[in-house]
């Protein structure tokens, strides 16, 4: 059987083994054996065999679906690596979409938006039969005191808006703090405000991290809402 023969029925049998021969490819790797290594080495093995004692079929396919195998992984690998891309293209786009806009963080400091306002919630562990919030100025000064009346156990929105110019001039965070009663007389609750992204950075090991304004490095994973600062209705 000369050269030629050889090469062309092992190029049938990749083809049948849905193997593509990549005769023109050069490898990118530089060491790695690539598919027309592996046809040469076994067109010289099939050429130096014993006559006598030649390769059992079956072992030949053996080697064959071997190599069938690491192809396939090796395709895998690079199908997984395109979709890490777009995946980070995708978060990229996502924290892009996130700037100039606030998002939902839990804490107690929160700062006016572009509209003169304070949003946030109330995380209500059982029903309230009162529920208020106040704002604090950082001298401890009350400035607001917003009642929410009854409320049903879980998340309460709260909003303080049309904040007199003089607080906002001070361009200073407000103390928020949310009481309810829920049988036992008013008892502090917990509270999330809503804090605007001032920047957005990626990374293979943290992902998207935001820089919300007075709480730092946020990752979007643990952001459950946000809200638009300009034209929004409520919160989302």
């Amino acid at each position: 059987m000369s050269t030629v023969d050889s090469n062309q029925s092992l190029n049938n049998i990749l083809d049948k083994l849905g193997i593509q021969p990549q005769e023109q490819k050069k490898r990118a790797d530089g060491g790695a054996l690539g598919q027309e290594d592996f046809l040469k080495l076994m067109t010289t093995q099939l050429q130096n065999q014993d006559p006598f004692a030649p390769m059992e079929n079956a072992d030949f396919i053996a080697q064959m679906a071997q190599f069938s195998t690491v192809t396939g992984i090796t395709d895998m690998g690079q199908s997984l690596k395109g979709i890490s891309n777009q995946l980070s293209e995708f978060r990229i786009a996502t924290a892009t979409n996130l700037l100039g806009n606030s998002v939902l963080v839990p804490g107690s400091q929160a700062y006016p938006d572009a509209d003169g306002a304070v949003h946030g919630v109330v995380d209500l562990p059982a029903a309230s039969g009162m529920t208020n919030v106040a704002f604090t100025s950082q001298n401890g000064e009350i400035l607001h005191i917003e009642e929410l009346g009854a409320q049903p156990s879980g998340l309460t929105g709260f909003s303080w808006e049309n904040i007199p110019q003089e607080v906002l001039e001070q361009n200073e965070y407000i103390t928020v703090e949310a009481f309810a009663d829920q049988g036992e007389g008013l008892e502090g609750v917990s509270t999330s405000v809503f804090g605007k992204v001032l920047a957005a950075s990626t990374s293979a090991s943290d992902g998207v991290m935001l820089d919300v304004k007075g709480y730092g490095d946020i990752n979007v994973n643990e952001v459950v809402r946000f809200r638009q600062n300009s034209g929004s209705q409520g919160y989302q």
